[in-house]
This record gives structure tokens, sequence and C-alpha cells, in this order.
């Protein structure tokens, strides 16, 4: 009886190390995420119906074709989420914020080169054994290091004399 438990911790935490030790991308969320659900992007409000004048002329129905009550209903999602379509220009004061953040030069790459040094980040940073085991969530732990205290900013750009006009509630203040 003794020999057979031994033999079955044995395997149990060879079964354990080999666990840790594989070599997936690191999840530091550790969300359960069900594919059965809604995605409320998808879901948008439709314009209402209108009764053609003719019902001879309206046009044969094409799947994945576009339809008279709602001929462009990308580009009105992405004007209805405040955004705009590729190759659409910049607006307003957009073009001094672009100036001033390519300034040093864009980088073609900078994508894949932060996707890449956020993977290194989270396979160094995944959290310890245990918690990888009973799925603790390690994102604000492994993210701390970068976070921006937005208050300190705020006093910052404020003493700067940068105007900032929406500042975020301070809890440390209501105190």
């Amino acid at each position: 009886m003794r020999f057979s438990s031994v033999k079955l911790l044995a395997a149990l935490c060879i079964g354990v190390f080999l666990t840790a030790c594989s070599k997936n991308e690191p999840s530091l969320m550790n969300l359960r995420a069900s594919q059965s659900g809604p995605d409320e992007f998808a879901i948008l409000p439709t314009k209402p119906l209108q009764e053609p004048t003719s019902y001879s002329e309206l046009p044969t129905p094409t799947p994945g074709g576009t339809n008279i009550t709602d001929p462009t209903p990308n580009a009105d999602a992405i004007a209805a989420l405040g955004g705009q379509l590729r190759g659409s220009g910049l607006r307003g004061g957009e073009g001094a914020l672009v100036t001033a953040a390519s300034r040093y030069g864009v980088s073609s790459g900078i994508r894949s080169q932060l996707a890449a040094e956020d993977l290194t980040w989270r396979q160094e940073n995944r959290g310890k054994l245990l918690e990888r085991l009973f799925n603790v969530n390690v994102y604000y732990s492994a993210y701390e290091a970068q976070e921006l205290d937005q208050h300190r900013e705020l006093e910052r750009l404020r003493r700067l004399g940068i105007w900032t006009p929406a500042a975020p509630p301070n809890p440390a203040a209501a105190q």
C-alpha cells in the first residue's frame, strides 16, 4: 500500500512539473471565454424599413451583397464608433499629434517588435507554479512596473502648464 502511494505521488509530481515546463504562449489573465455568446460588436442597430415604390424594381438578392436599407454597414459602424475608414485622412488637430509622435521616425516593424517583446515579458512573468496550477490572475502584478500613475502624471502636466481638459477622479483626494 505504501509503495503504490509513493508511485502515485511521484507520478503526480512529474505531471505537475511537465505541465509547468510547457512552451505555450503564456496567458496572464486566465479568462475563460465561451464562444457560444453573442459578439457585441457584430450587433448593429438597423435602419428603419422603407417600403419601395415598386416591388418589381427591387434588385435580385445576392448572398454577401449589400441591401437597400443598409448599403454600407461597415462604414456606418466605424463612423458610429468614432473612427474613420482607412485612407480618409486625418481629422482636425490629429496632424499635429501624428507629427509629434513620429518626430524621431517611425519603425516599419514596430507592431511585430512590440508583440515579440511582450511575449518575452509574459513568458518571464507568467506567475509562480501554484498560481499557474490554480489559474490565478497575475496580469496586474506582472505589468505593475509599467503602470502609469495617472494622478501623478496629471500633476506633472499641470506643473508644466499643459492644459488637461479631462482629469480622472482621484479617490485618494476624496478621503
